[in-house]
């Protein structure tokens, strides 16, 4: 007689959000122990121009440009001695490319007059940085020097809610919520890891469930499967620990 299909497991039964998390970190350093950052750079500068560009692009597509981009205007002097006309040719592939030419010359400028063409390490001189939001800044202090920083991104954002450790939408009430719920050395590791599982595993309209290293410890685990968005993943947080 031919074998029934197995049935789908069942998610994950609601543990405490602290103990999760940590079966969670545990799962992602086992998956990913070298996840970090995939914008190509080779210093801060680099790092922060990047960042900048991927606003709304994949990583790819910013890999893609910036070859070009830093041997036309290698560091902060070269690029602040810039028009911003110059540097959208060499970014024109990438979504808001005019906007983002503008935004990557004035912090070029800006890095130029304040801070000796240096990358500051300080939260608040790099939000002060044009077209550097708080998420930017975390990418670069966690990336570049090292510094406790969580960056939300959209990957964060949704594997956050899908595995109950936010049942927020607000990128910085999420950073809250996971940098209370993860050791402070291991935040920017834990940014980078839900990156990469996002992009390699949980995707935003068909996670595979059936290969994902975390759905043991996955409130909505499967469910997506049936069509289920983020309010599957609420639901979930609704049956876990806050």
């Amino acid at each position: 007689m031919p074998t029934k299909p197995r049935p789908a497991p069942a998610p994950a039964v609601a543990a405490p959000a602290a103990v999760r998390a940590a079966a969670i970190l545990a799962g992602l350093e086992r998956l990913y122990p070298d996840a970090d950052c995939e914008l190509d750079h080779v210093d801060p500068f680099q790092l922060l121009v990047a960042t900048i560009l991927s606003a709304q692009t994949t990583d790819r597509a910013v890999n893609q440009v910036t070859p070009l981009l830093f041997a036309r205007f290698p560091d902060a002097r070269a690029l602040a001695a810039a028009d911003p006309l110059e540097v959208e040719p060499l970014i024109a592939t990438i979504g808001l490319f005019r906007n983002k030419a503008k935004s990557v010359v004035g912090a070029a400028r800006a890095l130029a007059e304040r801070h000796g063409a240096a990358v500051p390490r300080e939260r608040q001189a790099l939000e002060a940085l044009p077209g550097v939001g708080r998420k930017t800044a975390n990418v670069v202090l966690s990336t570049a020097f090292r510094e406790p920083a969580l960056a939300v991104d959209t990957h964060v954002t949704r594997l956050s809610g899908r595995l109950g450790l936010s049942a927020s939408d607000d990128p910085r009430r999420i950073e809250d919520d996971l940098t209370a719920l993860f050791p402070r050395e291991r935040w920017g590791f834990v940014s980078h890891a839900l990156i990469w599982h996002g992009r390699r595993v949980c995707d935003a309209r068909t996670p595979r469930c059936e290969a994902c290293g975390l759905a043991p410890h996955c409130p909505s685990a499967f469910l997506h499967a049936k069509g289920a968005g983020r309010g599957a993943a609420a639901k979930a947080k609704k049956r876990s620990d806050p």
